[in-house]
């Protein structure tokens, strides 16, 4: 893992300098719509190399119309109390001197997005602890609104790409309990975010709609190991992003640590409902995720 990794930072330095002409490329396809081309524009304005980290992780959290006040305090309850718990900490630290970087989005309409928390650098317990406390200071900006699921795809993907970090690894975590109803479509958002080394991983919440978590395998993840985790409601939430940030932020699969007890009477909540083979196309760098 230790030489995996070091190849990955010498190639994320490599990467760097042939950014620009990809996305030139891409954001020149006769597909590609308003959404796409705007983020391969913005996008293609970074040429530098930020401070390399080992992650660059951006939360983004719903806060459409269908996410009650309740709900929304049931979301950050859940973000703060996993990144309070030991195995987060740990998980990071394990990253070394690197560290990881994250900031946290709130998205609702396709052109409401919000940074909630800006790019913090976690590396020792301490500073997993501080983000912890800094999420419990977060407000809602955003009051309802409709579901554009690409709009945030597209606003992650430029904060990464204009922060001050460098990841070997690039992760967006998309946490919601609906379909795209607004906005250009999610899967073309993705593809180019993709298609820049971006993995898209999702939290299916299934209390509106059961069948949630088969279109965020189709339409939202992918990239390199891409997966989709579900919560049963917001009261499981806490629970299934514990599991998430674990495997994002350790990059270890779900199915190599014993599952979780479900409730009496409950099915599993924090199902690995699928996740990106590590061959396929878009895992290659080739730009089609799933369901394409």
């Amino acid at each position: 893992m230790a030489l995996i990794r070091h190849s990955a930072r010498v190639a994320v330095l490599a990467g760097t300098a042939v950014l620009a002409g990809c996305l030139a490329v891409l954001s020149g396809s006769a597909q590609a719509g308003e959404g796409t081309d705007r983020m391969a524009g913005s996008l293609a304005q970074v040429t530098g190399a930020g401070q390399l980290v080992d992650l660059e992780l951006v939360l983004a959290v719903d806060a459409s119309s269908s996410v009650s006040a309740e709900e929304f305090d049931l979301q950050m309850r859940g973000f703060a109390d996993a990144f309070r718990d030991p195995a987060v900490a740990a998980a990071i630290r394990a990253t070394g001197d690197l560290g990881i970087a994250i900031a946290m989005i709130q998205w609702s309409d396709n052109r409401r997005q919000h940074v909630a928390i800006d790019w913090t650098h976690l590396t020792t317990a301490d500073t997993t602890a501080d983000f912890a406390s800094t999420i419990d200071r977060t407000p809602r900006f955003l009051d309802g609104g409709g579901t554009a699921i690409g709009g945030a795809i597209e606003f992650a993907s430029r904060a990464i790409a204009r922060n001050a970090f460098q990841g070997v690894r690039k992760v967006i975590d998309i946490s919601g309990d609906g379909r795209a109803n607004q906005g250009a479509q999610p899967s073309k958002l993705r593809d180019l975010a993709v298609a820049q080394g971006i993995t898209i991983n999702g939290l299916a919440i299934l209390n509106e709609d059961s069948s949630v978590d088969g279109y965020y395998r189709t339409s939202v993840i992918g990239g390199t190991g891409a997966f989709v985790m579900t919560a049963n409601n917001y009261e499981d939430f806490a629970a299934a992003m514990l599991e998430k940030l674990i495997k994002e932020i350790g990059s270890v699969p779900v199915a190599d640590r014993p599952a979780p007890e479900p409730a009496p009477g409950k099915r599993p909540q924090l199902a690995q409902a699928w996740t990106q083979p590590a061959g396929g196309p878009a895992a290659q760098g080739g730009g089609l995720g799933p369901g394409y």
